[in-house]
């Protein structure tokens, strides 16, 4: 008597070989980080050595481990201003680079990103003008709640406006970003306008962006809409691999594409909102890296939205440091250093995605 055979489904070599090299990527930038944050913690006008910074975290956690800082003031200066610092731009950069892949992946093209769609603008919108008004309801989440419903509101407008016939085009993604930062700049100016000199400082701050002055409060008031945003995008990183099929297979497959992206949505404005709040507008973190990591890594979210964490992470942290020693008894605008890198690398992948495409049709 015959029996049946069961097939036997089998990764093919490819697909163990993108999976190899996404987990050595992902390893790589983890370490990368680790090291990064240290340097940068140690760094500053006061030197402590990286060894030293791990001996004062080890001895906090209760740990008899490494040598704590030489110099009387070390572990104070670590504690209370290098730590809440770095620790921000690791907050930050992670949620930048994992927006900017989310916003890829619900988009369906590579152009989309918080800054460039006007997300960033629209959360620096809703937090001057909290700022201006001195709105203090929530207290130190009032600002990061008032960013965070702003580039919400902002994010579904763009969406909105850049569906035609069911798809979105990057040319009009990108014409409308264009609109939404020029209403947005046209608002924030505005509020530089009714605002005191007081106000009129804070909102400069978010413009060229910062992370200078950061402490734990700040810290602890982004922490948690960052943490649910960077979760909730992990919950949908194998609906969104779905959707990249194309609408009508997503639906066959049990994917509610209108609330899958809905959802996205409100992880993105989750991820930027606070973000913005207390760092300012930061552009085009989110674009480059996911971006690079999508053609080094394959576009799986399950293995792209970890690694655009570690890699948002590790830019900023590398770029703060950067900013805050290039010159000396000077504090750059981080803003500033990113827009200097990543408005080259738009227009290149810009020009990519049109010689890919045949031209702007």
């Amino acid at each position: 008597m015959a029996t049946a055979t069961v097939p036997v489904v089998t990764d093919s070599a490819s697909t163990v070989h993108s999976r190899s090299r996404a987990a050595v990527v992902i390893g790589v930038l983890g370490l990368a980080l680790v090291a990064a944050v240290l340097v940068a913690a140690g760094t500053g006008q006061l030197h402590v050595a990286p060894g030293e910074v791990l001996g004062s975290v080890f001895h906090r956690i209760g740990l008899d481990w490494g040598a704590m800082p030489a110099h009387s003031n070390g572990d104070a200066v670590l504690w209370d201003v290098r730590f809440p610092r770095v620790i921000m731009a690791v907050l930050v950069g992670a949620a930048l680079g994992v927006a900017g892949a989310l916003m890829q992946g619900v988009f369906g093209n590579p152009l989309a990103e918080p800054a460039v769609v006007g997300v960033s603008s629209g959360a620096a919108v809703g937090a001057c003008a909290v700022i201006v008004w001195k709105v203090t309801v929530l207290g130190t989440f009032t600002t990061p709640v008032a960013a965070f419903m702003a580039s919400l509101i902002t994010t579904l407008l763009v969406y909105g406006l850049s569906r035609s016939n069911g798809r979105t085009e990057v040319v009009t993604i990108v014409l409308m970003g264009i609109a939404v930062n020029a209403v947005a700049a046209g608002l924030i100016g505005f509020f530089v306008f009714l605002g005191d000199t007081q106000a009129r400082e804070q909102i400069v701050f978010w413009q060229l962006g910062s992370l200078n002055g950061i402490r734990w409060q700040a810290v602890a008031a982004v922490s948690p809409l960052i943490v649910v945003g960077l979760v909730g995008a992990i919950s949908v990183a194998r609906r969104l691999d779905l959707l990249a099929l194309g609408e009508r297979p997503a639906r066959h497959l049990g994917v509610n594409v209108e609330r899958l992206r809905i959802t996205t949505i409100v992880m993105v404005a989750l991820l930027v909102g606070p973000a913005v709040a207390f760092a300012g507008i930061i552009g085009f973190v989110g674009l480059v890296v996911a971006h690079l990591l999508r053609m080094l890594i394959g576009p799986s979210h399950p293995r792209l939205i970890p690694a655009c964490a570690l890699g948002g992470a590790l830019v900023l942290v590398v770029a703060d440091l950067f900013a805050r020693t290039a010159v000396d008894f000077a504090d750059l605008p981080i803003g500033m250093l990113t827009a200097l890198l990543g408005g080259p690398s738009f227009f290149w992948l810009l020009r990519r995605e049109r010689n890919r495409a045949g031209g702007w049709a």
